[in-house]
C-alpha cells in the first residue's frame, strides 16, 4: 500500500512506530519520490542503493513494537557535515570525497537510537559556509519554487528535501542563519534552538559558541517531534541545558494565547536594507498577529556591534579548521572556494585581545537583549533580507541599493540574532507577488524555546502557508 506523495507527517511517524505502516512500504515510497524529484533539484547526495535501504527497512519491520524508538523506520539523510558511521563525511569539499566516518557523532547517535535508517546525505555549501548550496563535489542544489533560484543554505539540501516531501524530517545546523535562511527560501520550518538546548559536537564548546544543531520540518508539530530527540542534557557539553527533550512533545498541544502576548516587530532590525517584497510579507504577518489578538509594537533590541562580534567569533571558529587543513592538506586553498579561504584567513589574523573584547561586547549585548525581553514576549522580523536569488549569484552583494562588504553581510538579519543566543525560528510567512516563499523569523526570550514554539504553532495554524507545495514535476499537489 503506497502512502502517496505528500502524505508524510507526524501521523506517519506514529504509524511506523506502531507497526500500522510497514517500514519497507514507506522506504519504497520514499525512494520512488526521490527518483522522481531529486534529479531535478540535487538536494540529496551519496544515497545508498535502493535494495540496501529496503533490506534495512525489512529488518526494522522485524523489531518488536516495545523496542521501537519515536523515529522508527524513518529514512534519514543527515547534513553532509554530520559524522554518520559508514558514510562519507565530505562537507562538500572535493578532497574529502572519500573521508569515511567510523562512528556516529552525538546527534547521529541520538537519531540512530530513535530508530532512523540512514540512507544518504543532504547537500550543503563547501564547509557549510555561505547561504547558497553548491560545491565542487556535488554541484548546485536548486529551489523547487523556482529552479533558477537558490534554496539558501547551508542546510539547503535538507530544506529542499522537506519542501518536496522527499523526506519528512531533516537535521540542520545554524551559525549565521543556516537553519533559518533555507527554511525561508523553501517554505518550511527551521528552528535555531537556544545555545545548549541541543548538545554540541566538535569545535568551540565554550562561551564564544555561535553554531548549533537544530530541527527542520514542514510544520511545527513534526519539528517538535524531532527536537524531542535532538534536545536534552549531555554531560560532555559545558553549556548544555537541563530540560529533557521530551518536554517539547506537548508544545503544539498548548498553543500560545495571543491575547496575552506583547510582540515587538522590527521590519529591518533598525537600519538594515530589506528587499521591499520581503517587507510586504512581514508587514502582513504582523497584521495577522494583531488580528489574532496580540499587542504588536514596532520595537527592536539594541544590537549595536552584533556583526562585529559575529564576524570575529565566526572567523575564530574557522581558524581551527584552517590549522587542521594546513597540517593534513597543505594545498587545500587550491581546492576551496574564495570566500572560504578569505574567512579562514581572517581567523588566522585574530589575536587574544580581539577575542576577549568580542566576548565582552557579546556579554554587554546579551544583557541589553535580556532587558528587552522583560518587556516583550517575542520579536518578529524577516528571516532573510531578500527573497530567493539566482543560482548564478554566489552571494548577495547589494540590497535596496546598499552594497554588502562581505559575503556574510546580507545575512545580518540572522547573524545578529545568533549573537544573542536566543532561540529563533523561521516559519512560512507568505509569498512574494512572483510566488517565492518568505519566512517570518520569530525570536524568543533567552532559553524560551517552548514558548517560542507555542507562538509559532499558533501563527502557523492561523495562516496555513506551510500547506502550499511547489509546482515541481513528480510532486502531487496534496497535503497531509
Amino acid at each position: 500500500m503506497a502512502i502517496g506523495t505528500g502524505s508524510v507527517n507526524h501521523l506517519t511517524l506514529d504509524r511506523l512506530s506502531s507497526g500500522e505502516l510497514s517500514c519497507e512500504t514507506f522506504m519504497q515510497d520514499t525512494y520512488d519520490r526521490i527518483k522522481r524529484i531529486n534529479p531535478q533539484l540535487n538536494a540529496l547526495v551519496n544515497l545508498i542503493d535502493e535494495d540496501q535501504a529496503l533490506t534495512q527497512a525489512r529488518l526494522a519491520d522485524e523489531t518488536p513494537q516495545d523496542k521501537r524508538g519515536p523515529l522508527h523506520g524513518l529514512p534519514w539523510a543527515a547534513k553532509d557535515m554530520v559524522e554518520v558511521r559508514g558514510f562519507a563525511n565530505t562537507w562538500g569539499f572535493a578532497p574529502w570525497a572519500d573521508r569515511m566516518a567510523t562512528q556516529d557523532d552525538r546527534q547521529a547517535a541520538r537519531l540512530r537510537q530513535a530508530g532512523v535508517i540512514f540512507i544518504g546525505r543532504s547537500n550543503m555549501p563547501e564547509f557549510g559556509l555561505g547561504s547558497n548550496t553548491f560545491n565542487s563535489l556535488f554541484g548546485q542544489t536548486l529551489n523547487p519554487w523556482n529552479t533558477q533560484c537558490t534554496p539558501g543554505g547551508s542546510s539547503g539540501g535538507a530544506a529542499v528535501a522537506l519542501a518536496t516531501r522527499m523526506l519528512p524530517l531533516a537535521d540542520g545546523s545554524d551559525m549565521g542563519g543556516s537553519l533559518r535562511n533555507p527554511a525561508s527560501f523553501c517554505n518550511v520550518v527551521g528552528l535555531r534552538p537556544s545555545i545548549g538546548r541541543v548538545a554540541h559536537g566538535p569545535g568551540m564548546s565554550w562561551l564564544a559558541r555561535l553554531s548549533t544543531t537544530g530541527p527542520m520540518a514542514t510544520n511545527v508539530t513534526d519539528l517538535c517531534k524531532l527536537l524531542a530527540v535532538q534536545a536534552g542534557p549531555d554531560a560532555s557539553d559545558p553549556l548544555t541545558l537541563p530540560e529533557p527533550g521530551s518536554l517539547f512533545l506537548d508544545c503544539p498541544e498548548t498553543p500560545a494565547n495571543l491575547h496575552t502576548q506583547r510582540i515587538a516587530y522590527s521590519p529591518n532590525l533598525g537600519n538594515l536594507p530589506i528587499d521591499p517584497a520581503v517587507t510586504a510579507v512581514t508587514d502582513a504577518c504582523a497584521r495577522t498577529l494583531e488580528e489574532m489578538g496580540a499587542q504588536v509594537e514596532h520595537a527592536a533590541p539594541n544590537l549595536e556591534g552584533a556583526m562585529d562580534i559575529f564576524q570575529t567569533q565566526r572567523a575564530a571558529s574557522l581558524a581551527g579548521m584552517g590549522r587542521a587543513l594546513d597540517k593534513t592538506l597543505p594545498e587545500w586553498r587550491q581546492h576551496a572556494k574564495e570566500t572560504a579561504v578569505w574567512n579562514i584567513e581572517q581567523g588566522f589574523k585574530l589575536d587574544a585581545g580581539q577575542l576577549l573584547a568580542s566576548e565582552q561586547k557579546r556579554s554587554d549585548l546579551y544583557r541589553r537583549v535580556a532587558e528587552f525581553f522583560t518587556e516583550y514576549d517575542a520579536l518578529i522580523l524577516p528571516a532573510a533580507q531578500v527573497p530567493p536569488f539566482s543560482v548564478d549569484q554566489e552571494w548577495v552583494d547589494e540590497i535596496a541599493g546598499q552594497k554588502m562588504e562581505t559575503y556574510i553581510d546580507w545575512m545580518t538579519i540572522c547573524c545578529a540574532i545568533t549573537v544573542t543566543g536566543c532561540p529563533a525560528i523561521s516559519i512560512p510567512g507568505g509569498f512574494t507577488s512572483s510566488g517565492l516563499p518568505v519566512g517570518l523569523q520569530i525570536v524568543g526570550r533567552p532559553r524560551g524555546d517552548f514558548e517560542l514554539l507555542q507562538l509559532a504553532y499558533a501563527f502557523e495554524q492561523a495562516t496555513l502557508h506551510y500547506q502550499q507545495l511547489p509546482a515541481i514535476h513528480g510532486l502531487t499537489q496534496t497535503q497531509p
